[in-house]
């Protein structure tokens, strides 16, 4: 794969899918932001730890997202294309899943 098509890959997401995403996302902001307010107003380092844990499963779900539609398009796509460098991506994109 030559480094221009590496850098000029692009996802593409059904626009119902997109929304859901950038909902998500919206709501994951105003939790980083309320979070963050919580560290200024000096509030109960649980009540933070609570927060930022609530933040963290939503961004997993987001994740979880975006993992199914890339095995069910890009991942399958190229190896339909016979592509077999995208499951040595794909390692490193679960391995970054999961670390914590």
């Amino acid at each position: 794969m030559s480094n221009e098509q590496t850098t000029c890959r692009k996802s593409h997401h059904p626009a119902e899918v997109k929304k859901n995403l950038t909902n998500r996302l919206n709501r994951i902001e105003g939790q980083i932001r309320g979070i963050k307010r919580m560290v200024d107003e000096d509030v109960y380092c649980d009540d933070i730890i609570t927060q930022l844990s609530a933040t963290q499963s939503a961004l997993n779900s987001v994740a979880t997202i975006l993992l199914d539609g890339h095995l069910k398009g890009c991942v399958k796509g190229r190896l339909e294309e016979g592509d077999e460098e995208i499951l040595d991506e794909l390692v490193v994109t679960i391995s970054k899943l999961m670390r914590k």
